[in-house]
């Protein structure tokens, strides 16, 4: 994908510039790969403000909210990557592989059993990432569809009314379901959550629908723009299937090269900072737009073209230090299930439409396909 000429020329000037966001607020936009990779990691920076009723926005939906309380920040960062952070080791992560493994294999079936000209999207690409974060939360497979739907309603930064709904329907449902894993427990994320000592079940709540809504609508979007970058550069493809054990290298560049930028992650300075030579002031907005970070081409040369062979593990698609995010090797084994068995079942497979007529999600917070045609 190609970074807009726009922010090509933003990022020529600097790393750091003056903008207004579509709310008509000031805020400083970090568009450098070094300058980002920093930040996310520099407790400067946070979700909260002492005003939040003044604070400037991106939008009007949760997503571009002041959330938290600044007093408390810290803290409650800590304390919920200590709560979380069990649930996701390696130790944790292993043993699913084989199921994601499994689970993949049954929709490649039923893609294959459908024949060409398939969406890829819909057959794969959605049901994949939900039937997984589900099985680790413990939510019932029949719940499975009414979770898609709330997550794509909450996602749709375009109607913040419907964004609220969704949001509303997903922290409701996960009250009901804490109510019942505390009386049947399993052996699930939500369940260890309600074992542990002094959680609320607002907490374990609001906890589980995030990672919920992370989990699923962030790596449906991942799995579609690989398909389409894979697919839109037949020579990387055809790399890909001609040596599987390309596989790992090419999901990297995936995740570095599937967002171009122009949003930004919103961060308020906590207290007065300088950004390479830039004051910034306590309570500004700074916007870390990790997709133009990642298409630095300080950090990676040629950054526009799509190389599977690149290094490209430096990408912060998935944050970096304080922030890094705790699902990341989750994410990782679903896209190596998914690029492992297409490649290997699927070794012709092609667009069935121009790359340029595939229809997008402009208005959903995380974007990518809204459909991937496809034959073999």
């Amino acid at each position: 994908m190609r970074t807009a000429p726009r922010l090509r020329e933003l990022r020529s000037r600097g790393p750091v510039h003056r903008v207004r966001t579509a709310m008509g607020d000031e805020a400083w936009l970090v568009t450098g790969h070094a300058q980002v990779r920093r930040l996310l990691d520099d407790d400067r920076l946070g979700r909260t403000h002492p005003t939040p009723e003044t604070a400037a926005r991106t939008g009007e939906t949760l997503f571009d909210a002041v959330l938290g309380d600044f007093a408390t920040e810290a803290a409650d960062h800590a304390r919920t990557r200590a709560l979380l952070r069990p649930h996701f080791s390696p130790g944790r992560m292993r043993p699913l592989r084989p199921r994601v493994e499994a689970l993949t294999t049954r929709l490649l079936d039923a893609l294959i059993a459908h024949g060409p000209p398939a969406d890829l999207h819909a057959m794969v690409a959605v049901p994949l990432p939900i039937l997984v974060i589900c099985a680790l939360l413990g939510v019932p497979y029949r719940d499975c569809e009414r979770f898609r739907a709330w997550t794509a309603d909450a996602a749709d930064v375009g109607d913040p009314a419907r964004s609220q709904r969704g949001l509303a329907e997903l922290y409701g449902y996960g009250h009901e379901l804490v109510a019942r894993k505390r009386v049947e427990p399993g052996d699930d994320v939500i369940s260890r959550l309600c074992a542990a000592e002094d959680v609320s079940d607002d907490e374990i709540a609001g906890l589980s629908m995030a990672l919920l809504f992370a989990g699923q609508e962030t790596t449906v979007v991942q799995i579609g723009m690989g398909v389409l970058l894979l697919l839109g550069n037949p020579d990387q493809w055809r790399a890909l299937v001609h040596d599987p054990g390309l596989v790992a290298g090419a999901v990297e560049e995936i995740l570095r090269a599937s967002n171009t930028g122009g949003g930004g992650i919103p961060r308020y300075a906590r207290r007065d900072l300088d950004i390479d030579g830039v004051a910034v002031r306590a309570g500004d907005l700074v916007l870390l737009d990790n997709g133009s970070a990642n298409h630095d081409p300080a950090a990676f040369p040629d950054p526009d073209r799509m190389d599977i062979t690149r290094a490209a593990s430096a990408h912060v698609t998935f944050g970096h230090g304080l922030r890094y995010c705790l699902g990341a090797p989750l994410a990782r084994i679903e896209l190596h299930a998914v690029f492992g068995q297409l490649v290997a079942r699927l070794p012709t497979l092609q667009l069935a439409v121009d790359p340029d007529a595939v229809r997008m999600r402009p208005d959903a917070v995380t974007g990518g396909p809204a459909e991937l045609p496809v034959r073999w």
